[in-house]
């Protein structure tokens, strides 16, 4: 096992321990000074070790980690050796492309009832008494077996509760339809945001992004969220689920060797712009306990404030990159950075960060029993792979060698609970009908009755020129019925068209 080289200066190399890879960090900086390269060393660091590493692209630049590097120039070759890399070659890492949207790699979906109402209720952000009614809605559908897949099943399950909320109320406790217009609200909004293309199945399993390839070194998942950021309630929905998932899942193992894997997140304050109190305390408890599952968190962002105390607090490998002190939030910011670091007396670490040239950082990572080193400028080191963008054909290529393509490019709509309720609405209504259209015989033999008696038998099942009040009540089931049918079945039409349930 070997450190992974973040970079050198002409005094000393500063490199990332494995065994303390799952201590987390944090990777700043400005725009356009060296982060997204500072991620890749480390991502082909940790693949070269055989650690799977999943990390999401925001601007499309961390693909080329698909691609080997082309011939080095005048300037690539300077920097080799000013770096002293005598064994650098061009090197393609072995890469899988994922994207919810399914357009730029392998779709990404999870069903509701692995999100839970737990989980779902603090996206949606809910209060306690929502919440309540949410896991009542859950419950409910364990106890008839109804499968809770995708949007339209968790949909239909609400008009069910809201439609029988008095029966419901006395089984489980009391529900509100307020309560349940207020999260059909919520969820409504939620898929707005897109979220219909993250729910269904085949639902992701983790195992297929813990794999290594042929040659031992560790995949590379990278998801497109090029479209993804800029919905940031449905990015911060899945990072939060892949991340519980993890800690639910996997089992302690305490410290190992080397991280049994490593997230990476770009653009990470979008995780935590507007989000509330409960989602943060979720976010800080999972990135908190989840190092004893073996998995490292690595956040991307421009300032290391983008971040929450809370869970800064939690970051022990830092690679800082310039920050430029034009406004009195930059100056803080700047001022905050420097004071993260342990103190290094030759480096006056707040003047450096406004002063590092593109490539340069101020690195500090973890060194024997846990403790921070002190700070250091260093070149960072140069990554095996192409730094940019890949073309639609590369990334075509890519995708149809990828070992998980057949399990995922291909959507499954088993009869889940949206099936089963309007095939139970429909049945209601059919046995409305012929118990309509059954009535007025059976009460021909009373017709010969007249008076009173046969008033009412009129007034109930109608004559040859005019409908009773049962079969008019019974036409007018069906229309109801036949009518909301129509609608699921035009919606779910709709949700294919554009991409979503088929």
């Amino acid at each position: 096992m070997t450190d992974i080289l973040i970079g050198r200066n002409d005094s000393i190399s500063v490199n990332l321990d494995p065994h303390y890879g799952n201590r987390h960090g944090m990777i700043a900086g400005a725009t356009g000074t060296g982060k997204s390269v500072s991620l890749m060393v480390l991502a082909e660091g940790f693949s070269r070790l055989g650690v799977p590493c999943f990390l999401a692209d925001a601007k499309g630049d961390l693909a080329g980690l698909a691609m080997a590097a082309g011939e080095p120039g005048d300037k690539l070759k300077a920097r080799l050796e000013k770096l002293k890399l005598t064994d650098w070659r061009a090197q393609a890492n072995p890469v899988v492309f994922w994207d919810i949207y399914g357009k730029l790699g392998h779709p990404v979906r999870a069903t509701v009832s692995e999100m839970g109402p737990t989980l779902l209720g603090r996206v949606l952000e809910l209060n306690d008494t929502q919440e309540g009614v949410l896991e009542v809605v859950f419950k409910a559908a364990d106890d008839q077996g109804w499968l809770l897949l995708d949007l339209a099943d968790l949909r239909a399950l609400l008009t069910y509760a809201a439609e029988n909320a008095k029966a419901l109320s006395t089984q489980y406790g009391l529900i509100s339809t307020t309560s349940i217009a207020a999260i059909q609200r919520a969820l409504l909004k939620l898929e707005s945001d897109g979220a219909d293309q993250f729910f269904g199945e085949p639902a992701l399993e983790l195992a297929d992004l813990m794999r290594q390839d042929m040659s031992g070194r560790g995949i590379i998942n990278v998801l497109a969220a090029d479209q993804l950021i800029l919905k940031p309630r449905l990015y911060s929905t899945f990072l939060l689920w892949l991340l519980s998932e993890l800690f639910e899942q996997l089992p302690e193992v305490g410290d190992l060797d080397q991280p049994k894997m490593v997230f990476f997140f770009d653009e990470a304050h979008l995780l935590f712009d507007d989000a509330s109190p409960a989602l943060l305390q979720r976010v800080e408890q999972v990135v908190r306990l989840i190092r004893s599952k073996g998995v490292g968190v690595y956040f991307c962002s421009q300032n290391p404030d983008d971040v929450p105390g809370v869970i800064l607090g939690q970051l022990g490998n830092r690679i800082q990159h310039a920050l430029r002190a034009f406004t009195p939030r930059d100056q803080k910011a700047v001022k905050a950075a420097a004071e993260t670091f342990v103190a290094n007396p030759k480096l006056d670490v707040t003047e450096a960060i406004t002063k590092l040239a593109v490539g340069e950082a101020l690195a500090s990572t973890l060194g024997n029993g846990g403790v921070p080193s002190p700070v250091e400028q260093v070149l960072v080191t140069t990554p095996c792979c192409r730094i940019g963008a890949i073309t639609e054909a590369e990334r075509v290529t890519i995708r149809q060698r990828s070992p998980v393509g057949a399990k995922y490019d291909t959507t499954v709509n088993r009869e889940s609970a949206a099936e089963m309720l309007a095939k139970r609405a429909e049945d209601k209504a059919a046995n409305a009908a012929t118990v309509a259209a059954d009535a007025p015989a059976n009460g021909s033999a009373k017709e010969a009755d007249g008076g009173w008696g046969g008033a009412v038998h009129d007034a109930l099942f109608g004559t040859k020129r005019r409908q009773g009040m049962i079969e008019t009540m019974g036409k007018q089931m069906v229309r109801t019925a036949g009518s909301q049918l129509g609608r699921q079945i035009l919606r779910g039409v709709l949700g294919g068209i554009f991409g979503g349930k088929r």
